[in-house]
């Protein structure tokens, strides 16, 4: 953190006739601001937006448009004052070093939101769902970092401290009378209290798998036998031509990934190498690739010729499962060429799996493939009051909390003395606090805030 009263940061600006914005927080942000306007800004009031020009040296430099925030009432806590420019390179290095050479210094990275983080305006996990915010590329996205920075998580995070405390000052209190051989904190309700909080936990630990690949692009490996109509599938999502199209089996030998946001979500589709005994090294290897590839993918697309054998396609798929099961990915069988079958397939290809016909040709059936890639991802079951895990460093925290909970239930049981249960439960809350940045280190939040950008 940067112990002068005042920062200041240009946003850059983009396109002909853009505005350039520099903003300015501290506690001497405004005097340093009044320097070169010709209105007086220290006598302008709170949440104000006023015209003016910006000289330097008497000399007018550009017309400009200054907002004043007034501490506490600012997105850092403190005063802040933006100034808007005309988007010229040059007005804005002159009135950038003007303003240095006034007493202003450079921000560094993400030090607005720190300072934000450091006066109360946010907590950490609030903090860093800015960044998440700024990255976001789609609807999924931005909506899961929304709900995290307008608090949801972390209000539910204070509501279990709050809860954990309460017992465990309970339990310190029992300290103070130990040879009374009093009992403050009633068992029954604290093993009942840690049970709720490692359900609570234990779902918010599961949601990250959903979580991250929301925030990654969710990986989709589309998986089949030659010629099944992978590639011709992959460019129909993209919508582009990025993988080549042949009659010829085995044309793809390594894996091929890019990204396209449909219905909102974002989606890493992976084509892969067809799926089939070969004594070709280099086509072996991309079908080993593909099997490897699949097993890091959250959906699996199963592409297969519906004019061939079903029951092939049965066993090469139950196959597939037994490999699938165990990594939790949602298998989605796709029957490609509908438009060439003779007759439509009877029966479900696996049961339970869900199966739809499309011609990756024509492009007939993918409203339905696509809207079954979102039900894979269960959007449509997520609340807007769900809580939804997408930074591993919450996981982390979670299920050290798990462990030092587990740890003084299995204390509760064997009757171990209250100090030792009561230092699980301290343990417990250290890592809860970690997450919302009641409990934090300057190395912590160094990571953290330096890899958000310039002026946020």
């Amino acid at each position: 953190m940067i112990n002068l009263d005042s920062i200041v940061a240009l946003s850059t600006p983009q396109g002909i006739g853009a505005i350039g914005v520099i903003r300015l927080s501290g506690s001497h942000a405004i005097e340093i601001v009044g320097k070169h306007l010709t209105k007086g800004v220290e006598k302008l009031n709170a949440n104000t937006v006023h015209f003016s020009s910006f000289k330097i040296d008497d000399i007018v430099l550009d017309e400009v448009v200054a907002t004043i925030f007034k501490s506490p009432k600012s997105y850092t806590g403190e005063d802040i004052v933006e100034l808007s420019f005309h988007g010229s390179s040059y007005i804005l290095n002159q009135a950038l070093n003007a303003l240095i050479a006034s007493g202003a210094i450079l921000a560094a990275p993400g030090e607005f939101t720190q300072r934000a983080f450091l006066n109360g305006k946010l907590d950490l996990s609030q903090a860093e769902a800015v960044a998440d915010l700024i990255a976001s590329e789609s609807q999924a996205e931005h909506r899961l970092a929304m709900h995290q920075m307008r608090g949801g998580f972390s209000k539910e995070i204070a509501i279990l401290r709050e809860e954990l405390i309460h017992f465990a000052s309970l339990i310190e209190l029992e300290l103070d009378f130990s040879e009374e051989d009093v009992e403050f904190a009633n068992r029954v309700q604290l093993v009942a209290l840690i049970e709720k909080i490692l359900g609570f936990i234990s779902r918010l630990v599961d949601s990250f798998r959903y979580g991250n690949a929301m925030k990654n692009g969710v990986p989709v490996a589309i998986i089949g036998k030659p010629n099944a109509g992978k590639s011709t599938l992959l460019n129909l999502l993209l919508n582009e031509d990025r993988a080549i199209v042949s009659d010829i089996a085995g044309t793809t030998r390594d894996a091929i990934e890019d990204i396209a946001v449909i219905n909102g979500i974002r989606y890493r589709f992976i084509d892969t190498a067809g799926i089939r005994e070969t004594e070709d090294t280099i086509e072996a290897m991309g079908v080993k690739k593909s099997l490897e590839r699949m097993k890091s993918a959250s959906i699996v697309i199963y592409l297969y010729d519906t004019r061939e054998s079903r029951e092939d396609h049965k066993k090469v798929l139950a196959d597939l499962i037994t490999q699938i099961d165990s990594l939790q990915a949602v298998v989605i069988a796709v029957g490609n060429k509908s438009d060439l079958a003779t007759t439509p397939p009877a029966g479900s290809l696996i049961e339970g799996i869900k199966e739809i016909f499309v011609s990756a040709k024509t492009g007939n059936g993918m409203e339905q493939l696509n809207e079954a890639l979102k039900e894979a991802m269960h959007i449509g079951n997520l609340g807007t009051g769900d809580i939804v895990i997408t930074n591993a460093r919450h996981v982390q925290a979670l299920k050290a909390t798990q462990a030092a909970l587990n740890n003084s239930l299995e204390g509760i049981e064997t009757g171990i003395s209250g100090d030792l249960v009561a230092a699980d439960i301290r343990q417990a809350l250290h890592h809860l606090g970690s997450i919302t940045g009641e409990i934090s280190t300057d190395d912590l939040l160094g990571n953290i805030f330096g890899k958000f950008c310039i002026g946020k």
